[in-house]
């Protein structure tokens, strides 16, 4: 399904979240270090790495993902920005990545964990090739809770952005979004996920009506 959606992908998040996502990746950037290597897992199209890249010019980013698709549109974007000596787009499973312990100085995964099927291997990779100590930083989206405009959130989540999204990608399968939130587990629960494969220091911030959660720990 990504790899039918890749060129329009951006599009969609955009028009989908109203432009919210900006600043949610924003504040994921804010968490990660300045320097050295960073990995930015389910990179996608590279929107995350290339924001690292952008915000720290000391740094080098590498991007991981399973979709070819996206990672084609991804490189043609790293390449028009000029910046391929310092972001690199990888091939590959969370679950399993093809890197050596600690070698990153952070790791960070947007809108990516809930589609890893075994999330606590994926964190636990993620805790694995990130220093001892460095910044293990995920973006989520979740299921609003309580109160009118949380209500009104959950209708945007349920309703409008699974057919949005099909109508826009001309793929019915989108509404797999609306499921996949759904089926994600409440911000504690999955901050004891991150906890059981050994992240520390784990704190979760509710952003915009809790329709997303930034979750910080420490390898």
């Amino acid at each position: 399904m990504f790899d039918r959606i890749a060129r329009r992908y951006d599009m969609l998040n955009r028009l989908m979240s109203f432009g919210i996502d900006r600043s949610w990746r924003r504040q994921l950037v804010a968490a990660m270090p300045d320097e050295g290597t960073l990995l930015d897992v389910a990179t996608g199209t590279g929107d995350v790495a290339l924001s690292l890249a952008d915000a720290y010019s000391k740094a080098s980013v590498v991007g991981l993902d399973p979709s070819v698709g996206m990672l084609d549109v991804g490189r043609a974007k790293v390449l028009s920005r000029g910046l391929e000596t310092r972001v690199t787009l990888d091939e590959g499973d969370a679950q399993s990545m093809p890197y050596e312990d600690g070698q990153f100085a952070g790791a960070c995964i947007a809108f990516g964990i809930r589609n890893v099927p075994d999330r606590a291997r994926g964190l636990a990779e993620m805790k694995r090739v990130t220093q001892t100590g460095g910044p293990i930083v995920i973006l989520e989206l979740s299921e609003p809770q309580g109160g009118l405009m949380a209500a009104l959130a959950r209708v945007h989540v349920h309703h409008i952005v699974p057919v949005l999204g099909a109508l826009l990608s001309g793929q019915k399968e989108y509404r797999y979004l609306q499921k996949s939130i759904q089926a994600f587990p409440p911000a504690e629960t999955f901050c004891e996920i991150m906890r059981s494969v050994g992240i520390t220091d784990v704190v979760s911030h509710r952003l915009t009506m809790g329709t997303a959660h930034l979750y910080i720990g420490r390898a």
